[in-house]
């Protein structure tokens, strides 16, 4: 399993202890935090996109980095000429996630790596949204140095209801001395745990990994092979058919080619005060599991629709047609959508009070 995700990444060494995304991107950052150490080189600040998943700044910060914001530019992409400014020796690297949190490709990746490389730096990807780019890039061509993959994301394994998660972390040659032990090693056909490796960041999980999940991954890889990349390509497919379809319905903020997922706005239904949410419930009364909402940030009001490659085009049009249904309503009779839903079982919850104040007893 570490040979087929480093080879599907285009990096070289990997580590399959993390337990989920976020896990990944605290190891990724120890890793780059016990290189600059390891150089000699103590630095305090890491760049973190306004398109980063919110637990980017949060890892950095866990590892004695200060997050510094870098805002997007008109495209809803990073601008080389501002990384190159603000990049300096004090900076340990960038975290980019790649494709962003608007579904939309860092075009000029590729030079915003050589810029942080020139001072020194390293280049952390975010590869919650691999599953868009399998086996069309490589991040190693594209200057990325460590890179966390979710495997309840893009590998098939569970998602949601608590998990299990798994976010392995994939590293350059140069950096693998510094992933967590234990480490497989093989001599003479046979394989065996190993912890001689001195520059480590030491031992970040009870036992190696979700194994169960791993497996699972490991057994969805051998299933598809080749056609990992047809399932990147039909995810890739799936969203710009839906972006095309629901542009003239709702405000698409950046309407240019998107990668796996779509973001559109609330902004004409506001009209009608009717909001984001209440559209996400009243979606509900149609039969289909609402979209993720209010994310990214970066866009007032979010409706990120996220298709992957696995719904068929009747499934996609019957979505398609709800929406522009819940559109129609939401301009001539508002009060539905906002009393949505109307036909499940439970219907509104304080939603504030459940978070604030949960209630786990059986």
């Amino acid at each position: 399993l570490e040979g087929f995700l480093a080879d599907i990444t285009g990096l070289d060494a990997v580590t399959l202890q993390p337990a989920a995304g976020a896990h990944g991107e605290l190891t990724g950052m120890l890793i780059m935090h016990a290189y600059h150490k390891n150089r000699g080189s103590a630095r305090s600040k890491i760049i973190v996109p306004d398109t980063a998943h919110g637990t980017n700044p949060a890892s950095a910060a866990l590892c004695g980095y200060r997050p510094v914001p870098v805002k997007s530019n008109e495209l809803g992409i990073l601008s080389t000429e501002v990384i190159t400014e603000i990049m300096d020796e004090d900076t340990a690297g960038i975290m980019v996630t790649n494709p962003n949190t608007l579904g939309l490709f860092e075009e000029n990746i590729k030079e915003i790596a050589e810029a942080v490389h020139a001072k020194g730096g390293l280049v952390y990807c975010d590869g919650a949204n691999m599953n868009a780019v399998m086996g069309i890039v490589d991040m190693g061509k594209m200057g990325v140095d460590i890179m966390h993959l979710n495997l309840h994301k893009t590998f098939s394994t569970p998602h949601g209801g608590g998990g299990p998660g798994s976010g392995p972390v994939c590293v350059r040659k140069r950096l693998e001395p510094f992933l967590p032990v234990p480490r497989v090693s093989e001599k003479g056909g046979i394989y065996s745990f190993s912890s001689d490796f001195p520059d480590s960041i030491g031992k970040i999980q009870a036992f190696y990994g979700n194994f169960s999940i791993l497996i699972r991954a490991y057994c969805y890889i051998l299933s598809m092979g080749k056609n990992l990349k047809k399932a990147s390509q039909l995810a890739v497919l799936n969203a710009n058919y839906i972006k095309e379809q629901l542009k003239d319905t709702f405000h698409l903020p950046y309407d240019r080619p998107c990668m796996h997922e779509c973001v559109f706005t609330d902004k004409i239904q506001e009209e009608n005060k009717v909001t984001t949410l209440h559209m996400a419930k009243r979606l509900m009364d149609y039969g289909f599991h609402p979209p993720t909402i209010y994310f990214p940030l970066v866009v007032h009001g979010a409706i990120m629709i996220e298709p992957t490659e696995t719904e068929s085009k009747e499934d996609i049009d019957s979505f398609i047609a709800a929406l522009k249904e819940i559109a129609k309503e939401a301009r001539d009779n508002p009060d539905l959508v906002r009393e949505a839903p109307q036909n499940c079982k439970v219907k509104k919850l304080d939603e504030t009070k459940a978070a604030r104040h949960p209630c786990l007893a059986g």
